[in-house]
């Protein structure tokens, strides 16, 4: 039995389930990568728009459970920010790999469930990559999503393998390599979503912005918020003479 401050919101009962890896949106939590490109105000008013387009974006998925995992410290603070739909469960321990760990070990309780961890931070991605996703856990033991950095945006298993995520390189440019050489070594067949990218630098930022332009359906808020923000910006350099 968990406690309220553990787990938030009940499980719909689906035998296919998407946790958002997410943090509360909180200036210098989220991010960081991002603050030499942006103020530190504006990159965490940035990444609540994604993290509210990735939950939407996950809403949209039929049959499907949704999910938060998220240090114990922002439990309450993210069910406040999702919907009563959402379950938001607190991980054991610190860090990502910890986090990653702990979604499988909480969801794949439950036996013949596909789970999927998804970041927070790519709304863009289209919709039916996660559906195919799920659907290669259905003749697969693990699926995964592989950013163009050397990392991956997503992973998902049917069960819980508590050593997949204990070594070194989450976050680095060796965490795909590293999270392979790990199924290798426990005999783990392995499917494979198409690359795509999620947002760390100011080389994401861009991209994301150009893309958002020309289409802002695939994440109207984070398109929003920074149409706003490029209008801000060229009305402060006018008003100092910059341009």
């Amino acid at each position: 039995m968990k406690s309220s401050s553990e787990t938030v919101a009940s499980s719909s009962g689906s035998d296919r389930v998407l946790v958002i890896m997410a943090k509360a949106p909180r200036p210098g939590a989220v991010k960081t990568r991002l603050t030499p490109s942006l103020p530190l105000q504006a990159v965490t008013a940035f990444y609540r728009c994604l993290l509210d387009d990735t939950l939407a974006l996950a809403r949209s998925l039929d049959n499907v459970e949704v999910a938060i995992m998220c240090p114990r410290a922002d439990v309450n603070e993210l069910a406040q920010l999702a919907s009563d739909k959402v379950s938001v469960v607190a991980q054991t321990g610190e860090g990502l790999a910890a986090g990653l760990t702990s979604v499988f070990a909480h969801f794949t309780e439950a036996p013949q469930r596909r789970v999927i961890a998804f970041n927070s931070d790519s709304p863009h991605l289209p919709r039916s990559i996660l559906e195919d996703a799920f659907e290669m856990l259905a003749t697969r033991d693990m699926v995964v999503g592989p950013t163009h950095d050397g990392g991956y945006y997503l992973v998902g298993a049917k069960a819980s393998h508590p050593t997949l995520f204990a070594h070194d390189g989450m976050g680095t440019s060796s965490a795909l390599e590293t999270l392979l050489s790990s199924t290798q070594a426990l005999a783990l067949s392995v499917g494979f979503a198409a690359p795509f990218y999620d947002v760390d630098v100011a080389e994401d930022l861009s991209r994301l912005t150009a893309e958002l332009r020309l289409a802002p359906a695939r994440a109207p808020r984070t398109a929003r918020w920074l149409e706003e923000w490029e209008l801000a910006t060229a009305q402060s350099r006018k008003s100092t003479g910059e341009l």
